[in-house]
Order: structure tokens, then sequence, then C-alpha cells
């Protein structure tokens, strides 16, 4: 397996949470894994991107410049990274925002109102754990169980009253990810 994903959207949206779980999940799960955040030159509201890498091989370089997967949370990361995704490769789409459609025969799209959902479930911060979600329901590149077991982990505290809200946010994804097989 060799996955070479880049992340998209405004800052704020939790892009580098996303893509750091993503990250951290693949050291759980014993992968290679590569991490690499890229900030805009203001933080809430500017651009945001990493890129991570999940492989079962080692890994020559931590760029991603022909990704297998793009998620994007905002219509310019669509513009921007539609066009470098491999064929045959995957797109997921927060199609709250993001009123544009994947424009490539030859990619997979999948569509996932992620701001809805967390609308829904009270709280539009966990718009990133409904994507998280739909990522890992769709590719099967990790193991759901090790994405729970982080937010246990990320939610001790004064916070752990969150964990029950992320878990909801992330099998909601995980539901909209699984459908589109």
């Amino acid at each position: 397996m060799n996955k070479e994903i880049i992340l998209s959207g405004f800052g704020g949206q939790g892009i580098m949470s996303m893509g750091k779980n993503l990250a951290e999940a693949g050291v759980e799960e014993g992968l290679e894994v590569s991490w690499v955040p890229s900030y805009g030159p203001e933080m809430r509201g500017g651009t945001a991107n990493c890129t991570v890498i999940l492989s079962d091989e080692r890994i020559g370089s931590p760029l991603v410049e022909a990704p297998s997967e793009i998620i994007v949370m905002n219509r310019a990361a669509l513009h921007k990274f539609e066009p470098e995704v491999v064929p045959g490769g995957t797109v997921f789409v927060n199609s709250s925002i993001v009123p544009d459609k994947v424009s490539r025969k030859d990619l997979k799209a999948i569509y996932v109102p992620c701001d809805e959902i967390a609308a829904e479930l009270g709280n539009g911060k966990v718009a990133n754990m409904v994507m998280l979600g739909a990522y890992v329901g769709a590719t099967k590149a990790l193991k759901v169980e090790t994405i729970e077991n982080m937010i246990h982990e990320i939610f001790t505290g004064k916070k752990a009253k969150l964990v029950l809200l992320n878990m909801e946010a992330l099998h909601r994804g995980i539901e909209c990810g699984s459908c589109t097989e």
C-alpha cells in the first residue's frame, strides 16, 4: 500500500489536525509515514494544506507531487489540487461549501456534506472529523479502531467530554465514505 494524500482548505478547518491524525494512526499501525504541514501567511481563514504519505514500504521523499487522494475542504483547494491527482485517484470534497463537481472523468469523487453533518451534531468544529471518517470508510487505509483509540487519547481531562461528539462525527463520515462502494 502507498497512499499519497494532499489535504487542503482554510486555516481553522482542522486540516493539520486531520493530517496529523492520519499520520499518527499510520505510525500506530506500523506503517511508514510522512506528514508535512504548509500554512498560508495568515493562520485562521488563510490557506492551509498538508501532505501525508502512508506506506508499507520505506518512503523515499516526503514530497507529494502526484497524490493518490486529495481531501478538499474548500473550493480553491479543489481547483488547485484536482489536476495533480493520479488517474484512478480519489477526490474527497466537502460538499457543504464546495458547489463544484470534480471535472476529471478518470477520478473517483466522494462528496461529503461535512459542515451540514457537523451542524446536525451541534458543533461545526467536527467537520474535519466527519471528513476523516469518510476517508477511512472509503479507502480502508487505516483501521477504524485505531482512529477511535486516538480520539480517546486526544480528548482527555477537561476535553474528555468531546470524545462522544468526535466519535459520532467520525462514524457519520465513515457512513458517507462506505456508501460510495
